[in-house]
């Protein structure tokens, strides 16, 4: 049966366009036509940057947010290098069972034209029936480092035949403490492929990893400089500690249009999306504790528009391709700025606008001081209904002019 477009589900969002067309690239007349027709005319400033270098052989280094269009950078490239039926020759390491199926996605479409069969292997589902898709000989396997490491220990996967891999979402594997597995499945890697790595920053680790397992890499950064999309509307929400779960109640409450709430602990996912299903709220949640068939529905209702608020954890959340939506809310504040601009682009995607609101106490003053220079701007402050604001206390205007000698 012949392949179409419509047996994937492939994320779709408006995503910022180069001026170059895709017909200079160098892609095959096959995926360019693939392309085409999937109403791509112009790609994004990290495809035009990435997919030409790539399909000479060259090593990358591609720094990019979520949104910016790079599994397609990555994928077309792998595609057209690849030839068919020669076993497994493309390996692409993904940091979450989400990201993973939506890269599979891609491939299975664009890799129809050429014959390459790609398999995922992600933890939380059936490791037998994943032994059964590999012993059929595909071209192209994206996985989960722990579920891939698995599988080479179990010796039902080779990977000394690799000739392209992909590194995906780098910093984010850091994150989850991937860093020892992508090293141990690294090593099994021939020492002569092409290598094409992804990431939104480059802590120390990342950049090591690159000088170790990259050759002469070409780099390419077109991450933001330190700032959330002009777009945005940034609002700030200052409580007592106590009032955290009762601000954001009344907020949900109150906004309208798509949301998805940031928190940090799945006890509070849970607790959130209890308390909003019970008030007749259209919600879904997502966190590691849910099966791999909930989280698909969880995603697949927000992004058909049956749920209007998802409420994820950091880890589940991160570097999933979601449709642009109206309001991001942060319930806890994250680490680090980085995080939050990463966090803050998933609204206002291309020429969108969108809100992003945070919830914050005294405990978090700092970190709201670091976001406020990196943006340039100070955070409105808010209220909600029903909920007392907490008052910051400013300095007597004496003790500021000793700090500021």
């Amino acid at each position: 049966m012949p392949f179409r477009m419509q047996d994937v589900s492939l994320p779709i969002h408006p995503v910022p366009e180069s001026t170059q067309s895709f017909d200079d690239l160098g892609l095959t007349a096959e995926l360019a036509t693939a392309v085409a027709e999937l109403g791509w005319t112009h790609p994004t400033p990290i495809q035009a940057a990435i997919v030409p270098p790539a399909l000479t052989g060259r090593d990358v280094i591609g720094l990019a947010e979520t949104g910016s269009g790079k599994t397609a950078a990555f994928a077309l490239p792998m595609v057209q290098r690849l030839e068919p039926g020669r076993g497994i020759r493309g390996l692409i390491l993904s940091p979450t069972r989400e990201i993973t199926l939506q890269t599979k996605a891609l491939l299975d479409y664009f890799g129809a034209s050429r014959r390459l069969r790609a398999v995922s292997l992600v933890g939380g589902l059936n490791i037998r029936h994943q032994m059964d898709v590999l012993r059929k000989k595909p071209d192209i396997v994206v996985a989960t480092p722990g579920r891939l490491l698995d599988h080479l220990e179990r010796g039902t996967v080779r990977l000394d035949r690799v000739e392209e891999l992909v590194l995906d979402e780098a910093d984010h594997m850091l994150d989850l403490g991937f860093l020892p597995q992508i090293h141990r499945v690294l090593e099994t890697l021939p020492a002569a492929r092409h290598t094409m790595m992804f990431s939104a920053t480059m802590p120390p680790p990342i950049a090591r990893l690159t000088q170790r397992f990259l050759s002469d890499p070409l780099r390419v950064d077109i991450t933001p400089p330190g700032r959330a999309a002009a777009g945005i509307t940034h609002r700030l929400y200052l409580v007592d500690v106590d009032n955290k779960k009762p601000c954001i109640l009344s907020l949900l409450s109150s906004e309208l249009g798509p949301t998805l709430v940031f928190v940090r602990r799945r006890s509070d996912a849970e607790f959130l999306y209890r308390q909003l299903e019970r008030a007749g709220h259209p919600v879904e949640r997502i966190h590691a504790d849910l099966s791999q068939s909930e989280r698909i529905a969880s995603l697949s209702g927000f992004r058909e528009g049956r749920h209007q608020i998802l409420i994820a954890t950091d880890v589940a959340a991160r570097g999933l391709d979601i449709p642009a939506i109206r309001h991001v809310v942060h319930y806890d504040l994250p680490d680090t700025v980085e995080d939050y601009v990463h966090r803050s682009g998933r609204t206002a995607r291309g020429d969108a606008t969108g809100i992003v609101s945070s919830i914050a106490t005294w405990l978090d003053k700092e970190m709201i001081r670091e976001i406020e220079r990196a943006l340039g701007q100070t955070l409105a402050r808010c209220v909600t209904p029903g909920v007392e604001p907490y008052v910051e206390r400013k300095a007597p205007a004496t003790l500021r002019r000793r700090r500021l000698r």
